[in-house]
């Protein structure tokens, strides 16, 4: 599908951002723009904007801001694509087919998930009557309410062979797409087609749109050779590609819930039940590429919660193994593990909600999953037994394919390697005897009398190493290397906008009384950044600054800094903003200047941080499909991003107010 620009602008052209604003929100005419309550978070005075003459809406309480496209991602947690074509849909106008013949699969793809969906509300109807009585009473042993059934869209199949195809063919459905869409099996050596599910209780799969792609069959009798079947691979269904829930986990998630990844239908449905949306399952497989992708769209560190016992255990080693190679930074994956014995939906039943949080709260690290397996077991009394170990850890280690993660976890694995065979509790000994190496250099050496990036000191009390850079994930192998420009530049690499933000709260502590958990709630990138920001949060609610004058508190925010210890980073701050043209965050401001900036600051700050989520989901999708339509998506991320450029330089112009002349922009 191709969303070239000239089809953006004319959908953009023929909805305004009321109308697709209004459906969510009671909005008032307020002169040129129009007026309403956030719908990003609870307010009860009005701090919510949409103007139509510029195309765009802005929300002051939560700094989000954007046009119908963003809206529509924004509150219903769709990605760009789907969030355009429901707009063409509302705004009537066609959507632009590839070729010809995309055009001809689009349709046919149409009526097979028709003939999907006759045959969910036929399964529906099969458990509503009294030939679904015995499927009714599973239900109702597994707790398993007539409402949550009709969440599900859950069924019954009967146990006749052909009750299915009975019913789609009086209502027209053709044999032919009957198998296409795997509803019979069919085959050269099957002369009549039969129903593929019999006697089963019936939980419909569906796409991020809701519609039924396949269906999973549970069997009420004991002597069946399959407890579980599973539709066949059909033109709309691909089981490794799919996740059971996907498209309510999506919005649970993009709400702000935990993405909770368990093994079955029923365990999805009573996690749901319990409160948790966010759980989703695998369609009768193990965990594969494409699922991990699609959780990671969901979520930077999906929970993947196993059985307690041998089977759930092993499951977990090789999902971690799926995903070591494809780690990026943030990207990773949790693992819960459920008490021996039990599955979701047991301790669901027996320990309600909250024994699933404290299962979901016990959550491991990958790493951690990784090393107890390499040790489970194991007799490392020997040098070379824990030779052997430390050339597994870096087989491990080597296999993830992002340099960045890989160097941590080597690191990382050192570390417990250090502490674990220590002879003296981890104080030396075994440290630095692996000659576990990086890239092919010399062996890795802890550094001497130096702190090291997990808190600890030089095991071995040898002579200095190689310089540590403060506060960073960069090891320079000489003097020469750490003075380079080149490290330099990554010691100081705070963005402008991020230093702005800092700046403003350090200058202006009053901010906090009003924007606490805004200042929290912020994505900040740099380490140095992100650790001023908890120091300034920090020093604010044990004092909160009750002094009424803006520069008292400014002094005394910049001296409680700097008796923290972080004088060098409010340097590194200041010479990251590279002009002084931003009255709002300087001293002496006035505070409605203060509070422009602030607000222009921060939704700016957002959108930028939106943009780039968007354009990693856009450079994926047009390295998977090189497509015209991946490739205008492309452009219009990174045209967005510019005008996001663009608009920052917007802030220069506040400070009317200050007693500045403000600039026409």
């Amino acid at each position: 599908m191709r969303f070239t620009p000239q089809f953006l602008d004319e959908l953009r052209a023929r909805l305004s951002v009321s109308e697709v604003v209004g459906k969510r929100v009671k909005l008032k005419k307020a002169g040129r723009e129009w007026k309403g309550l956030s719908p990003f978070q609870q307010e009860k005075t009005p701090s919510f904007y949409v103007n139509d003459q510029k195309g765009f809406y802005h929300d002051f309480s939560s700094g989000k801001h954007g046009d119908i496209i963003n809206f529509v991602m924004e509150t219903d947690g769709l990605p760009f694509a789907e969030a355009v074509e429901r707009l063409a849909n509302m705004a009537g106008l066609p959507l632009p087919a590839v070729t010809p013949n995309a055009a001809r699969e689009e349709q046919r793809r149409r009526s097979l998930h028709d003939v999907m969906d006759l045959a969910a509300k036929y399964f529906a109807e099969t458990l509503a009557s009294r030939v679904g009585a015995k499927a009714r009473g599973y239900l109702a042993d597994r707790a398993i309410s007539p409402a949550t059934q009709l969440q599900f869209r859950l069924g019954y199949a009967s146990p006749d062979r052909f009750a299915l195809k009975e019913h789609l063919g009086k209502l027209g459905i053709s044999v032919d797409d009957m198998v296409e869409t795997g509803l019979l099996v069919a085959g050269n050596d099957i002369p009549v087609p039969y129903d593929r599910f019999r006697d089963r209780v019936m939980f419909p799969i569906t796409d991020l749109r809701g519609r039924v792609i396949a269906f999973g069959g549970r069997a009420l009798e004991k002597d069946v050779p399959a407890k579980y079947l599973n539709s066949p691979e059909t033109p709309l269904f691909h089981k490794g590609d799919n996740l059971y829930n996907h498209q309510t986990a999506r919005k649970a998630t993009h709400d702000g819930g935990a993405l909770v990844v368990v093994e079955g239908y029923v365990d999805v449905i009573a996690m749901v039940t319990a409160g948790f949306s966010g759980a989703v399952a695998p369609l009768g497989t193990a965990l594969t590429e494409s699922q991990l992708a699609l959780l990671w769209k969901m979520a930077d560190e999906p929970i993947l919660c196993f059985d307690g016992d041998r089977a759930g255990q092993k499951a977990a080693y090789r999902a971690a193994d799926l995903a070591l190679p494809f780690l990026a930074p943030g990207k990773s994956l949790r693992f819960a593990l459920l008490p021996e014995g039990q599955d979701p939906d047991d301790l669901v039943r027996s320990g309600g909600r909250g024994a699933m949080e404290e299962v979901i709260a016990a959550a491991r690290p990958l790493a951690d999953m990784l090393w107890s397996r390499e040790l489970e077991g194991g007799n490392f009394a020997t040098p070379e037994r824990r030779a052997a170990l430390e050339a597994r850890i870096k087989e491990l280690s080597n296999g993830i394919r992002d340099e960045v993660v890989r160097r941590y976890y080597r690191d990382d694995f050192v570390e417990r390697l250090q502490r674990t065979f220590s002879p003296d509790g981890g104080r030396g000994g075994f440290a630095g005897r692996g000659n576990f190496r990086q890239g092919g250099g010399r062996p890795f050496q802890p550094r001497g009398g130096q702190p090291n990036r997990f808190g600890g000191q030089n095991r071995r009390g040898g002579p200095p190493g190689p310089t540590l850079l403060p506060s960073g994930p960069y090891q320079a192998a000489s003097p020469q290397l750490a003075a380079s420009p080149i490290m330099r530049g990554q010691r100081s690499a705070i963005s402008r906008r991020e230093a702005l933000i800092l700046q403003c709260l350090i200058n202006h502590p009053w901010l906090l009384h009003d924007h606490l958990e805004e200042v929290a709630a912020l994505e900040i990138a740099h380490p140095e950044a992100h650790k001023l920001r908890a120091a300034i949060i920090g020093a604010f609610v044990n004092d909160h600054y009750h002094s009424p004058d803006p520069e008292e508190q400014a002094e005394k925010m910049r001296g409680d800094l700097a008796k923290g210890g972080f004088s060098q980073v409010l340097q590194r701050v200041e010479g990251a903003i590279t002009t002084a043209a931003v009255w709002g965050a300087r001293e002496g401001a006035a505070r409605d200047d203060v509070l422009a900036t602030w607000h222009q600051l921060v939704a700016l700050h957002r959108q930028w941080h939106s943009l780039l989520r968007e354009l990693k989901d856009a450079e994926l999708a047009l390295g998977e499909d090189p497509s015209e339509a991946n490739l205008a998506w492309l452009r219009d991320v990174k045209a967005r991003m510019a005008e996001v450029d663009g608009t920052e330089a917007l802030i220069e112009g506040f400070g009317e107010l200050s007693g500045r002349l403000q600039k026409s922009v």
